[in-house]
């Protein structure tokens, strides 16, 4: 995880001008690109009350009708999302793999609006610190060269480095797509045949970690990134378990690639109540009464659920008109001898 401290503020990075219609409407979480592109076709979106077209671009100030419903597009926070997933052996970092294995984006929970990118690719058999996010400028500008931004491995070599081809490794050695070295080497113990290494990279090209032992005679029986940059492998973090980081530690995974801690970027503000979403998203269609920053309540009763009033999710069995009992354990009966007949349940009021 980013290092918890007190970073330099930088200003907002300006919003762009102008994006495409269907990538600022996905982003406020009205439907895929794919299926706001089929809508623009048939004519059901105007813009400034006109008929959109196919890749225009709209800026702050354009008017978007869609379903009836009418939008102002304006400047505000991008809220993006960044994952540190613990990625085991035998999988791949793609989105589709042609030989039919799983991939690291098969255990991710969905985005709405945008997608997931890979901040740096692990091989098949490489496991450890993998960086997910939305946020397409901060994934560019850590994987660049430019960027000079380091990565932690830790390695398993079959038999033992001699101080002369470590410091050959430190140096540099010329690979077959150039120079290439280790910025930092720590021995990292061993007994018999294997030994551990903890090795430093200033760039990530395609098992760069590898070759470079494999320069020196030597083979890795076992690799697994734990850091790139300020994000640290979480040690209780499971293999093939993800866990996000927080909107603060994004902002510092930011700051420490020179980039401004906050983005801005285009929202849609619905123009009758004139509020958004966490993420600049609108109210979702056909769910009035539902509160934008907390999705499934309503606002004439906050804190009820409107999918499930009045029934217990941990406890299965319960009747949802009485809370707290069992639909399965019948109520008394009040004909019977010396029992009243109980008043029906009252629903608290909150």
């Amino acid at each position: 995880m980013p290092p918890k401290r007190h970073a330099k503020r930088h200003a907002p990075a300006p919003a762009p001008a102008a994006e495409r219609l269907q990538k600022v409407m996905a982003a406020a979480g009205l439907g895929s690109r794919r299926a706001l592109e089929k809508h623009i076709a048939a004519g059901s979106v105007t813009v400034d009350g006109r008929p959109a077209t196919l890749g225009q671009s709209v800026g702050a100030g354009a008017i978007i009708g869609f379903a009836e419903r009418k939008w102002r597009v304006a400047n505000d926070a991008a809220a993006h999302r960044t994952l540190v997933y613990n990625k085991p052996e035998g999988e791949v970092t793609t989105r589709a793999d042609p030989e039919g294995r799983p991939t690291v984006f098969d255990r991710l929970p969905p985005v709405e609006g945008g997608r997931w990118i890979a901040i740096g690719r692990l091989d098949f058999n490489t496991t450890g610190l993998l960086l997910l996010t939305t946020d397409g400028e901060l994934a560019n500008t850590m994987m660049h060269p430019s960027g000079k931004v380091d990565r932690e491995y830790a390695c398993r070599i079959r038999g033992k480095a001699s101080p002369e081809q470590l410091e050959r490794l430190r140096q540099g050695v010329e690979l077959e797509d150039g120079p290439a070295r280790f910025s930092d080497i720590q021995e990292g113990g061993g007994k018999g045949e294997n030994h551990w290494y903890e090795v430093t990279l200033l760039e990530g090209r395609n098992r760069e970690v590898r070759r470079l032992w494999e320069s020196q005679g030597l083979t890795v029986s076992r690799l697994k990134r734990v850091r790139y940059g300020g994000a640290s492998l979480p040690l209780r973090l499971r293999m093939g378990h993800w866990s996000e980081i927080t909107p603060r530690e994004h902002g510092i995974l930011r700051e420490d690639v020179g980039l401004p801690r906050t983005a801005l970027g285009l929202v849609m503000q619905e123009m009758k109540t004139g509020r958004t979403g966490p993420a600049g998203k609108p109210a979702r269609p056909g769910a009035p009464g539902r509160r934008t920053d907390q999705p499934g309540r309503r606002t004439d009763q906050p804190g009820r659920r409107v999918d499930q009033p009045g029934r217990r999710a941990d406890h299965p069995g319960r009747r949802a008109d009485q809370p707290g009992r069992r639909v399965d354990k019948p109520s008394r009966r009040a004909d019977q001898p010396g029992r009243r007949k109980r008043p029906a349940a009252r629903r608290d009021k909150r």
